[in-house]
């Protein structure tokens, strides 16, 4: 019996392998573009797994770039352990192992028609997992148009706040990650309530350890991506 048991669910988990890997992409898929999700023409939770995918292909542009923020080819990518070849396979916490000097990042480039929004993925740790989000620029690399956040393990109520509410993925809107000196100062989580406009948003009370966590995370997270954003940067200004 139990190794007839042991053979049904090894047959059942090969052939559910292709749906699982199919809805955890469109979940992905999802959380990048909430992070434009002000500038969609609906919020991503109303939106069907067709729409999703329709915006995903017909509005972002996808690519992956090295440590010193040039871009990186498929064949770069598929090298790098993602047979897909797309910046959308790559899988963070692999690459969070990795010397930073070998890490490659994704980018997602969505644009409305008008304007162009780069979404940049960081990962990091709260209190008890991995935390993770997806950050979107506007076309000047420094304000924030956008932010989502996910986590494996934080508190329900407490630290998955991040995910939960809205009102505090709201908050980064507007916020900038380089002070008037053009030096990355990147954005605060702040217990007790933010205290620069430009560079802080408010903490969640009694999750100072996965506030703390975000803090971190998008200073090394989009410290990652300085060189690619210094490049786009000289580019958009000449």
């Amino acid at each position: 019996m139990t190794c007839t048991v042991a053979l049904v669910l090894a047959a059942m988990a090969t052939l559910l392998k292709p749906v699982h890997q199919e809805n955890e992409a469109l979940y992905n898929k999802r959380a990048i573009i909430q992070a434009v999700e002000t500038k969609l023409e609906k919020p991503v939770g109303e939106m069907s797994d067709a729409e999703v995918t329709n915006v995903f292909e017909n509005k972002i542009k996808q690519y992956a770039i090295d440590a010193e923020g040039n871009e990186v080819s498929s064949e770069g990518i598929v090298a790098a352990g993602y047979p897909g070849g797309k910046a959308e396979d790559i899988d963070m916490a692999k690459e969070n192992k990795k010397p930073e000097s070998d890490r490659i990042l994704p980018v997602f480039e969505y644009s409305d028609g008008s304007n162009s929004y780069y979404i940049l993925s960081v990962r990091g740790n709260g209190l008890w997992d991995a935390i993770w989000g997806n950050i979107a620029l506007e076309q000047n690399f420094n304000e924030v148009a956008g932010a989502t956040f996910d986590h494996k393990g934080e508190t329900p109520g407490l630290g998955a706040e991040i995910k939960d509410n809205p009102n505090f993925r709201e908050q980064f809107i507007g916020k900038e990650i380089f002070n008037d000196e053009g030096e990355f100062v990147s954005i605060n989580v702040r217990k007790g309530g933010a205290q620069d406009p430009e560079h802080d948003v408010d903490g969640i009370s009694g999750a100072t350890i996965t506030a703390d966590g975000v803090t971190a995370m998008l200073e090394n997270g989009l410290g990652q991506y300085l060189p690619y954003i210094n490049k786009q940067s000289e580019t958009v200004n000449q």
